[in-house]
């Protein structure tokens, strides 16, 4: 299995860093932000990954190379200034080459999320039911975050629904490449598109509690950074 990291953004909250670097390659303590999605998956056993750039796009194979931190690294580059983004639908549909071979889910990740999720839980049974046509998508939810106390969206028996909206979606998620067959290249956003398959029921999901941040702001960035100070000195007085 495959997996996109998103990585496009100009991430306009995080400014002034994001004028010189793209979000997901500033550093937070002694780690990028893109290299929390990216251990993770590798620590799943994830190895092929797709990065789509956009906004300074020409930073990334400098700083990350083709191989990188176990993952061999493809680009799916949309362009180089962030106004040639093509947004989330639009980037998938650029890079299902490079993700699928047209029948195998792949999971699709933010660049800018911090979180300990095991992506290893995404091979079994939300994979094998995507397969097998039962299900278009899979979603990882988080409880709603201060920054989004509304939410967007339910979970009732397994499927997700857009009904007591108690979560919110977490930018992690398993897809089968047959939603994107169809779907121009053109900037174009996933949601509310999305939203028609959650409708005919066709959405599985899951609840996820464990540490999980969007790190949106310098000040989010500076509290990750303090959290990876205490879990090394930590680990330091453990061995």
């Amino acid at each position: 299995m495959r997996a996109m990291i998103l990585a496009a953004g100009r991430g306009k909250r995080m400014r002034p860093l994001t004028d010189v670097l793209p979000k997901p390659l500033l550093m937070a303590g002694s780690r990028r932000l893109i290299d929390w999605p990216i251990d993770a998956l590798v620590r799943a056993g994830i190895t092929d990954v797709v990065i789509n750039t956009a906004h300074l796009s020409n930073t990334f194979l400098p700083a990350l190379g083709q191989y990188y931190r176990g993952a061999r690294i493809a680009y799916s580059v949309e362009g180089k200034n962030y106004d040639e983004s093509l947004e989330t639908l639009g980037g998938i549909a650029k890079a299902l080459p490079l993700l699928s071979d047209g029948k195998e889910p792949f999971i699709v990740v933010a660049g800018d999320i911090a979180t300990d999720f095991d992506f290893a839980t995404l091979l079994g049974e939300p994979a094998q039911r995507i397969r097998e046509g039962d299900a278009l998508a899979h979603l990882v939810l988080v409880p709603n975050p201060d920054f989004h106390p509304e939410g967007d969206m339910g979970l009732v028996d397994g499927k997700v629904t857009r009904v007591n909206r108690s979560y919110t979606y977490s930018s992690i998620g398993l897809f089968s490449p047959s939603l994107f067959k169809e779907v121009p290249v053109v900037f174009s956003k996933l949601f509310p598109w999305f939203y028609r398959f959650i409708d005919e029921g066709r959405v599985t999901g899951e609840v996820f509690n464990g540490f999980w941040e969007n790190v949106g702001t310098p000040e989010a960035l500076e509290k990750l950074a303090q959290r990876e100070a205490k879990s090394l000195n930590f680990s330091k007085k453990t061995q």
